[in-house]
């Protein structure tokens, strides 16, 4: 079972991954569009220092040149981002690369390009990290997404507990989220429920 932080995009998510790593979350995503890359590379040290000693690997939403400066454990690409095998050629040995992908067609065409360690998928369910109106694809979609790929999939967008088992029958490996990890104080608590989960 993957779980993994997606940070805010406001830049003020450190508290959050601090209690992350420390509860046993496998991956924070530094996704920050708007930062300087200046301001950006600062971060995703601070990530790193505040993860260190944890499992938890930090990775930089599709700036491969940041994550490589500053050592990071790998990088998330967009679904229309640079090739993943050319990312394999430019990083070093044990990179972590994920991409996002929005259909089983997608899912499908990472598979045979190579180079991904996972997928992620959404948005499965309504988020209020998405504007009013995003189409959200539903848990048929996410199915067919698994069933296209020999990937770990990781299902994002308006994860929740309570909706957890839906995404582990669909035979999503993960779960990632924004709001689902805000809390910082409820954190632990999630992650052990969400450990539960997938155990069962």
């Amino acid at each position: 079972m993957i779980l993994c932080l997606i940070t805010s995009g406001d830049g003020s998510s450190l508290e959050s991954i601090h209690e992350a790593a420390a509860s046993g979350v496998d991956l924070v995503q530094i996704r920050e569009h708007t930062l300087p890359a200046r301001s950006l590379l600062m971060m995703v040290r601070e990530a790193m220092a505040t993860t260190a000693g944890t499992s938890c690997r930090v990775l930089v939403s599709d700036r491969l040149d940041i994550a490589l400066a500053a050592q990071a454990a790998g990088v998330h690409l967009r679904a229309d981002s640079v090739a993943a095998p050319r990312v394999r050629m430019l990083a070093p040995a044990g990179f972590i690369v994920g991409r996002s992908v929005h259909g089983p067609g997608e899912a499908a065409a990472a598979t045979r390009e190579g180079g991904c360690d996972y997928l992620i998928f959404g948005t499965v369910f309504p988020s209020a990290s998405k504007p009013p109106g995003h189409i959200v694809a539903g848990i048929p979609v996410l199915r067919d997404v698994c069933r296209a790929t020999t990937l770990p999939v990781v299902a994002v967008g308006g994860m929740t507990v309570e909706n957890v088992p839906e995404v582990i029958r669909a035979g999503a490996r993960g779960i990632a989220g924004i709001e689902l990890f805000r809390d910082a104080g409820a954190i632990r608590s999630k992650v052990e429920q969400l450990r539960q989960q997938f155990d069962t």
